[in-house]
């Protein structure tokens, strides 16, 4: 899969935080044609005290949810732990596992935030600017304001930063605490719940979720063994 040359990576935060504002005025919360996704990557990332970085894409068959492909990726990273910049500690080693991919999903789901982030730009939106492909963030966590939606499976609550709109508490399991849906890049917030619900048939989080981080957990470990 091919990623766009992303030049040098910022180094400090401000940098970073540069970076964000001005790249968000670029992310598109629309379908710009018909939505239709036959495949489906999972993204995750993990690193330890060390600085050491782990990443997985699973890409998962729309319709069967059946797994077509694996790519996985390690590296390493010093920059520094920042809340709203995690993105910058996992971003280079997530696209070193996007470029070993063969094919290229049609869609892309993050662990991660989309717009519902402090500057609208978390890593779901860069992502998806990256790579051109519609990618949505679900996150385990909001970020933002909102209501807890009724107990039923499908209902859902708007999530808000500073009065606006920014994603969605999706309840994909009945009488189970929501995941926290927003647009990454490509995509409205209705399609994006669409495809997360479609994805949850038996548990909270999105199969593509599930899979790319037992996987991720699974890389960590086995670094940690061999540095042991």
């Amino acid at each position: 899969m091919k990623v766009a040359n992303t030049g040098p990576w910022p180094r400090t935060p401000e940098e970073a935080i540069a970076l964000q504002d001005r790249l968000r005025t670029q992310v598109i919360a629309r379908n710009p044609r018909p939505p239709h996704f036959r495949t489906i990557a999972g993204l995750d990332s993990a690193y330890d005290d060390d600085g050491n970085v782990v990443a997985a894409i699973v890409v998962l068959d729309a319709e069967s949810l059946e797994t077509v492909e694996i790519a996985t990726a390690r590296g390493t990273t010093d920059f520094p732990y920042v809340p709203g910049l995690l993105a910058f500690r996992e971003l280079p080693t997530t696209l070193s596992a996007l470029e070993n991919l063969s094919l290229t999903p049609d869609l892309l789901i993050a662990d991660s935030q989309g717009l519902a982030h402090p500057r609208r730009f978390g890593f779901a939106c860069h992502i998806g600017l990256l790579t051109g492909v519609p990618t949505i963030g679900v996150a385990k966590n909001a970020w933002g304001e909102y209501e807890m939606p009724s107990s039923e499976r499908g209902s859902f609550s708007e999530i808000t930063i500073d009065g606006d709109p920014v994603g969605r508490a999706l309840r994909t399991r009945t009488d189970v605490k929501p995941v926290f849906v927003s647009v990454g890049h490509l995509i409205d917030v209705e399609t994006a719940c669409a495809q997360v619900l479609s994805l949850t048939p038996e548990f909270r989080q999105p199969e593509t979720t599930r899979r790319a981080d037992r996987l991720c957990r699974q890389l960590l470990a086995e670094s940690a063994t061999g540095r042991a």
